[in-house]
């Protein structure tokens, strides 16, 4: 991606976000930052987050809501938990939230087919429910607020198949796809079906990630480079997490890391690219959707009922655009942009390829 299009995805990032700022103060949902309103004092909401195998909820989703939800209403509180990748305990957290007098819940469900129950249970109680990040298609939730999913799949496979093009790399590929109990990591998997399919690259198994779990998918992709061996040209991972799994399966074995993807643009990650493992990842600024998704949960608190840009199993929703990060742009995308500083990525073991990319 060259800097116009960097450019130009950012432009087309804000401008949705703006756009939901303007559709909430059109509505005159939105008062002066801080000031309570319409019954909004004191009120609780929870933000309920599916697991700790990603750093980003507890280093990044938790801390941005809950400022953007300060700054919105100085009296609000945030009920903040993780499951842990346990369904049944997610339930049990939403379940307390709800007899804590929450006014309305943000969900990032373990299991999207299981979360429909937590999502008629708070209904039932008047209390609405905003999806976040993965949607919830059995039952409707009362919004949705996310990043393309199905886009970042054809995203980072569209890259990947163009770079082996490039390459003029013969082989196949190996799909590592993310939890099956999670809609969103449905969603990828089709977008990347939707850019490697066609691509003249056969595919040569792919791999549904219990969990989102790295080291599962480290064990899977080590029995792949058991049986294919050098005829992997390329690895198309879900995420971070999956992608650096894959990578130190390669590692392990001892043998030639092909290009691997990821998305999320963790810490790791952006070493992993630095570095030369990993070929690219997704940059998707939390701060949009933790933002974007108080701003929503601001309006629901206040009895307002937020417009929707768009509808995604039948659910008013809300979604942005995202960023495919690489060697070439990295320094442009993730750093020059301040989403990421030099000096908690360029450590000592990459400070030398920070160099060379100009990171400082």
């Amino acid at each position: 991606m060259n800097r116009a299009q960097v450019r130009a995805t950012a432009i087309v990032a804000s401008a949705v976000l703006a756009g939901s700022v303007l559709t909430a103060c059109a509505s005159g949902s939105t008062p002066e930052e801080g000031a309570p309103a319409g019954g909004s004092e004191n009120a609780k909401v929870a933000f309920l987050m599916p697991d700790l195998a990603s750093t980003r909820y507890e280093l990044a989703d938790k801390p941005l809501f809950e400022a953007k939800m300060k700054a919105l209403c100085s009296t609000c509180s945030v009920i903040y938990q993780n499951a842990d990748s346990d369904a049944a305990k997610q339930q049990q957290q939403a379940n307390s939230a709800l007899a804590q007098g929450v006014k309305a819940i943000v969900l990032d469900p373990v299991d999207s087919a299981a979360a429909a129950t937590i999502v008629k249970t708070a209904q039932a109680q008047s209390v609405p429910v905003i999806a976040y990040d993965r949607p919830i298609p059995a039952t409707p939730a009362d919004y949705y607020v996310s990043f393309d999913n199905e886009k970042i799949g054809s995203m980072i496979g569209q890259s990947l198949v163009d770079h082996l093009k490039a390459e003029n790399a013969k082989g196949g590929i190996l799909q590592v796809n993310g939890s099956p109990t999670d809609a969103a990591a449905g969603l990828i998997k089709k977008g990347i079906h939707s850019a490697v399919d066609p691509s003249g690259f056969k595919l040569l198994a792919e791999f549904d990630t219990p969990d989102w779990q790295p080291e599962k998918a480290q064990g899977w992709v080590s029995g792949q480079i058991t049986q294919f061996g050098d005829e992997i040209v390329g690895v198309v991972a879900a995420n971070d997490g999956t992608g650096g799994g894959s990578i130190a399966a390669f590692k392990a074995a001892d043998v030639p890391v092909p290009p691997v993807t990821g998305n999320d643009a963790e810490v790791a990650a952006a070493q992993r690219i630095i570095n030369g493992d990993q070929f690219n990842t997704i940059s998707k600024p939390i701060k949009i959707v933790a933002e974007a998704t108080a701003e929503v949960a601001f309006q629901f608190v206040q009895g307002k009922k937020p417009v929707g840009k768009a509808t995604l199993f039948n659910t008013p929703s809300q979604l942005f655009v995202p960023t495919v990060v690489t060697k070439e742009n990295i320094n442009e995308v993730l750093f020059q942009s301040g989403i990421m500083k030099a000096a908690e990525v360029c450590t000592a073991p990459y400070a030398k390829g920070c160099a060379e990319l100009g990171i400082k």
